[in-house]
């Protein structure tokens, strides 16, 4: 327990303060900046306990990110998922809520050591000893990215008018440096999302020119499923999307891990690269990769379509191709409108194995120069001449009895489905900016 009640040093919170417009001008991500700032207001003589910090992050997958700082324990951070629905009887008991809801900029409360409490979370923070609670929202000027949080301390006679007063200069500090780090968060968000990892990474360093990019070895993966305009005529377009996305999450899923990279969606397929340096030993280390998650994906998809027959539904079908050699790996397309994917032989001819298990009762084919990389149980196929290639390939195909290393064993992850409290703050503080844009809206047109 700290105890003060003395004056907070304004030479010291504006010591803070010159630290959050460093990190902010340097780039550095959000959770340095949040256990920085945590410790560093500690340390200048604010009595807080715990810091509660959330904000909403435009991001396809999830919708907020949180931290939480305990003196002495550092913080826990916690991203969480996209979801629809009513908000759980917890948050609708909570101070966020009622400070978004009466559109307040701050909610204190003192916590008595004894009787009735407002608020369930008062409960937990009086067993943790704490004697009073600040609550606050700031928004970063956009209905979709804010931050909401809280202050607490446990010193006993609460936060004194000197701790207040700083804690309410150094927030708007705060926020400056916290939406700095959230936009740069989201430019990788949405880079990483969109392009993959290493692409997204390359983008953001400064490849961003048509031509820019490297010629690099890979294993290549192609990937497509079969039958796809049967299922878009007969299931509408909501249910193919739905059959599209547990397809991909059943089947790309795994070569988007140990080193692999899907660089792009095309339709109902996808392209991976697994890069490599120049040598045989890295060339099986990446081949081998590959073959262990299209392993995976095998067995992932026999656990999709034994789920679909349960419910009366077709299997789908799908093929997969495996190849390795030199890509190109850059940006391509017209001058303000670009795409950065991996490009030459060895993709399009992996393409073409891939169609080739539509020729032959294998769900999975790779070319001979593949194989030889990974060993393991292979059987020929034969060879073939694949259109736009000179030389004929010799194709073959992997003894599924030789899978072995199966990261999952075919188990599908469930839809990560828990709305959480600080999801819910920041879905009701949007929806409360656009319910607010209407009325202005409305009182225009009357």
């Amino acid at each position: 327990m700290i105890t003060t009640g003395g004056e907070i040093s304004s030479i010291l919170i504006d010591q803070v303060a010159d630290w959050l417009k460093k990190v902010a001008i340097s780039g550095e991500p959000l959770e340095v900046i949040i256990q920085g700032f945590c410790e560093r207001i500690a340390a200048s003589g604010v009595p807080v306990a715990r810091i509660q910090l959330s904000f909403s992050m435009l991001h396809p997958l999830y919708d907020a990110l949180s931290f939480t700082w305990h003196r002495g324990a550092g913080v826990e951070i916690e991203g969480h998922s996209k979801k629809n629905g009513l908000p759980p009887e917890r948050f609708l008991q909570s101070p966020y809520f009622h400070i978004i809801s009466n559109n307040l900029q701050h909610f204190r409360r003192r916590i008595e050591p004894t009787g009735p409490v407002e608020f369930p979370i008062f409960e937990e923070l009086r067993a943790e000893g704490m004697t009073d609670y600040l609550a606050f929202t700031h928004s970063f000027g956009s209905e979709r990215q804010g931050m909401i949080g809280s202050w607490t301390t446990d010193s006993p006679n609460g936060f004194s008018e000197s701790a207040l007063g700083a804690l309410l200069r150094i927030q708007s500090n705060l926020a400056v440096a916290a939406k700095m780090a959230v936009l740069n968060k989201l430019a990788d968000n949405m880079l990483t999302t969109y392009l993959g990892g290493d692409a997204g990474r390359r983008v953001l360093n400064g490849q961003v020119k048509r031509g820019d990019g490297d010629t690099i070895r890979a294993a290549v993966v192609m990937a497509d499923m079969r039958g796809s305009t049967r299922l878009a005529e007969t299931l509408g377009r909501e249910g193919y999307i739905e059959t599209l996305n547990q397809f991909f999450d059943a089947i790309a899923a795994p070569f988007n891990r140990n080193g692999g990279q899907i660089l792009s969606f095309l339709g109902d397929g996808f392209l991976a690269v697994y890069p490599c340096e120049r040598h045989r030993a890295p060339s099986e280390i990446a081949c081998r990769a590959a073959l262990s998650s299209s392993f995976t994906a095998v067995s992932r998809m026999a656990k999709l379509n034994e789920d679909r027959h349960s419910r009366g539904l077709d299997s789908i079908g799908y093929g997969i191709g495996l190849h390795v050699g030199n890509v190109m790996f850059g940006n391509v397309g017209l001058s303000d409108r670009l795409t950065f994917s991996a490009f030459g032989s060895a993709v399009n001819e992996a393409q073409r194995l891939q169609t080739l298990t539509k020729k032959y009762p294998h769900t999975t084919i790779a070319s001979s120069e593949f194989a030889d990389y990974c060993g393991g149980a292979w059987a020929t196929i034969g060879r073939e001449q694949l259109p736009g290639v000179s030389q004929k390939l010799t194709i073959m195909y992997p003894e599924l009895s030789d899978a072995v290393g199966i990261a999952d064993e075919g188990i599908l992850e469930e839809n990560y489905d828990r709305t959480s409290h600080a999801e819910q703050v920041m879905l009701l503080h949007r929806e409360k900016t656009q319910r607010g844009a209407l009325g202005e809206e409305a009182k225009k047109l009357q």
